[in-house]
């Protein structure tokens, strides 16, 4: 027996570079019972999937602190709300002290940067000691690297600690150089001038470097807490109370946390459904568009399900609870979405391992630009070349635009998703989906309703069809056959009149009988028909001909042993289907059908929604076998389906597609669940695949673009043509820019609409 693997999210807190996130997942990797961890520097946090036989969650927490960096701790039966609001106020106070060490290195490089200008100016330094000038600027720059740098210097130890360099690394080892080159020139200037050296001092470029990378920090910070924007407003949506009948009748409304499974609880008309339920009493509309992205309210009766969050809109109504809590539709999309943020793309591996080399190399690189303008450059002006030129490099190549770059927008893209009805499993599925160029859909219940509707009703010569149809109507109230079910419900979307039957019969495997305002009314198929001794009129028949050469079902109808019409049944297309179909053939993607109905039917539909591929006659199990008919050919397949016997096939499938009103078997063998019963999820989910791996590219564009150019150019390649110098504070500047353009462009996600049709 296989052992059980548990799944441990924690919250990490001093991360400040991808390095830092890689640091901590190797160190949760190589704790014994670990099998996989995962942490995500975007979220900060840290997934572990592992053996609780073996190691417990403080053993997980307690390699991450080792690891240098800490958890924030949060009480097991914290709300996901709750939770979300502890994070956010912790992110909060991070954010205040974050721009309060930015105001402070700011303020301070603003009086350090006029006072080291003094000394481009000989008539003034005639009036200035120049000794005690470097002194003050001194003092002023130990506030800006003991208070507003001092996290950089601190994960830089924390990385040499444990054999690893970060991102915290080129920042401390730059901005230390330069001050420790400045403090050597201050206290002994004798050193310099003894070897005909101006004892020059750059208290004004470690300060403003130093201003410059916080002030990155606080436009990244800021924006990294609107690409988790999408869960706050999910957990916004939660009602904070519920109106709950008391024994004897009273109604009192109490904190959501207090409601129980089987209360029964009131909505009224604007008001917000508590939790998940049944409904006992009562009809409404209900707006479910947080949902399903469905802008138009779903119409609701005793019997009918609800869900939390959702607001309803006319009726007032009852409602047995079935769930609360994490149990919740609500909370299972806000886990699904916490999870799907937290995961790790495959696109970002090029990232990861070239971060992993990134800072050794650019240390190297440093050292060479040090050690080739110390030999190169003349003897009076060699070590300040030198040194400037070796903290151009350091700050320019930090690698930050890369950490962020995928996680992001991943961030955004599955958030967005969410609000239309969209939930990605995980990074790796929304990247599978960019790729697809075949979509498999099932037939039944994903391009048709997958519930028999009456699309035909035609009553012999001289009936009045609302009379034949109350008579049939009568009839089949009494059964249960799924067809009859279809008469009933036509029947009443015309409001035929309701009549009483008696003496009902049904007959096993052809239809029904009973007597209605004493006349025996029959209905079922032509056999039933035929064994009563009831001949067709001609015109009945060649109407049952064509219904039956449209693959219809066909119902025969009889009153008082003479034919008195027909009726056609058939799994009615969704109105959407074929528009959604489509949109996906104009996105270049072939869309192919699958059923078990025979060739005939299969083909009716097919024509109907624009298919010019489909495999029919599928038995259940031969449904992945159909997947892997369309892989062998080269094909990236996506497999849509709602049933359980579509589970093996969807995960078969390169990405596979719930529908949301499937089986929970099918959502988990699915990569991606749709909340609407429809197509245009598809037709979303790929399109947001789309622009969301768009983006990840761009993203990593800039990047290695930035750092491939930026650090030859900090190097000095551009001097001996050119006559340029990199200054350390535009390359700080630039890291600066090019982290919060990364963000910027993974916020435009938010922007993301649905394709029109």
């Amino acid at each position: 027996m296989e052992p059980t693997t548990k799944t441990e999210t924690l919250d990490i807190e001093g991360m400040t570079c991808a390095s830092c996130a890689s640091f901590v997942e190797k160190s949760l990797s190589r704790t014994p019972g670990v099998q996989r961890a995962v942490v995500n520097f975007a979220t900060e946090k840290a997934t572990i999937d592992y053996l609780p036989t073996q190691v417990t969650p403080a053993t997980l927490k307690e390699a991450v602190v080792n690891a240098g960096y800490g958890v924030m701790e949060r009480a097991p039966d914290t709300s996901a709300a709750d939770r979300q609001a502890e994070i956010d106020q912790q992110k909060a106070l991070a954010y205040q002290n974050l721009k309060r060490r930015f105001w402070v290195a700011t303020g301070l490089a603003i009086l350090i940067m006029p006072l080291s200008m003094l000394m481009l100016w000989p008539a003034l330094m005639q009036h200035v000691n120049m000794r005690w000038l470097n002194y003050g600027l001194l003092l002023l720059t130990l506030p800006v690297l003991l208070y507003s740098g001092r996290e950089f210097y601190v994960s830089a130890w924390n990385g040499f600690r444990h054999r690893a360099a970060n991102m915290d690394t080129l920042i401390a080892v730059g901005t230390g150089a330069a001050f420790l080159y400045s403090l050597a020139a201050t206290v002994v200037p004798e050193f310099f001038t003894r070897r005909g050296l101006m004892p020059e001092v750059y208290y004004d470029t470690t300060a403003t470097i130093i201003a410059l990378i916080l002030l990155g920090k606080v436009l990244e910070l800021r924006a990294k807490t609107q690409t988790s924007a999408a869960i706050r407003t999910l957990m916004g949506l939660q009602a904070k109370t519920a109106r709950v009948v008391r024994p004897g009748g009273q109604e009192a409304d109490i904190p959501i946390e207090q409601v129980q499974l089987g209360d029964i609880v009131v909505v009224r008309p604007g008001e917000k459904v508590a939790t998940d339920g049944i409904i006992e009493e009562g009809h409404s509309a209900v707006d479910e568009a947080m949902l399903t992205g469905e802008s138009l309210p779903v119409e609701k009766k005793a019997g009918d399900p609800v869900f939390g969050a959702t607001i309803n809109k006319t009726g007032s109504f009852r409602f047995r609870v079935t769930k609360v809590g994490a149990d919740t539709m609500l909370a299972q999309i806000v886990k699904l979405v916490e999870d799907a943020q937290g995961s790790r793309a495959p696109i970002q591996r090029l990232a990861d391992k070239v971060s992993a080399i990134f800072v050794p190399t650019v240390v190297v690189i440093a050292i060479l630009t040090f050690v080739l303008w110390f030999d190169l450059a003349p003897v009076e002006a060699r070590l300040p070349l030198a040194l400037v030129n070796f903290v151009a490099v350091l700050i320019i190549a930090c690698p930050c635009a890369l950490g962020l770059a995928t996680p992001t927008a991943i961030m955004v893209s599955t958030g967005k998703g969410a609000e239309h009805g969209v939930l990605v499993r995980n990074a790796e599925a929304l990247e599978k989906a960019y790729q697809v160029n075949t979509v498999l859909l099932d037939k039944t219940g994903t391009i048709t309703r997958g519930e028999p509707a009456v699309t035909d009703f035609l009553p012999a010569e001289g009936l009045a069809p609302g009379q034949l149809l109350s008579l049939v109507a009568a009839v089949e109230r009494q059964s249960e056959h799924p067809l009859a079910e279809a008469v009933v419900r036509y029947a009443d979307a015309q409001q035929a009149v309701v009549l009483p039957a008696t003496n009902f019969r049904a007959v096993e495997g052809k239809g029904a009988t009973a007597s209605v305002n004493g006349q025996a009314v029959l209905i079922g198929n032509l056999r039933l028909l035929e064994e009563a001794g009831t001949n067709l009129f001609p015109r009945l028949r060649s109407a049952a001909d064509q219904l039956l050469a449209q693959a219809k079902t066909v119902l025969y109808v009889a009153v008082d042993g003479q034919a008195a019409g027909v009726i056609g049944v058939a799994d009615t297309i969704r109105e959407t289907s074929a528009a959604a179909i489509h949109q996906l053939q104009r996105l270049g993607i072939e869309v192919v059908m699958m059923t078990g109905d025979n060739p005939q039917t299969a083909a009716q539909v097919a024509q109907q929604v624009g298919i010019t591929r489909y495999f029919a006659e599928v038995l259940p199990q031969d449904k992945a076998g159909k997947v892997k008919e369309l892989q062998a050919e080269g094909r990236t397949v996506a497999m849509v389906g709602d049933g359980i016997n579509d589970a093996p096939a969807l995960a078969q499938a390169d990405i596979g597609l719930a529908m949301g009103g499937g089986t929970d078997v099918a959502m988990e063998a699915a990569g991606i669940t749709l909340m609407r019963s429809d197509l245009t999820g598809v037709v979303t989910a790929i399109a947001l695949s789309r622009q969301t791996i768009r983006t990840i590219k761009q993203n990593l564009f800039f990047a290695f673009i930035y750092n491939t150019l930026g650090i030859p150019v900090a190097a000095g390649l551009l001097y001996p043509v050119f006559g340029l110098l990199l200054s350390p504070m535009l390359a700080a500047g630039a890291m600066a820019l090019s982290s919060v353009s990364v963000l910027t462009n993974s916020l435009r996600l938010r922007g993301f609409t649905p394709l029109k049709h």
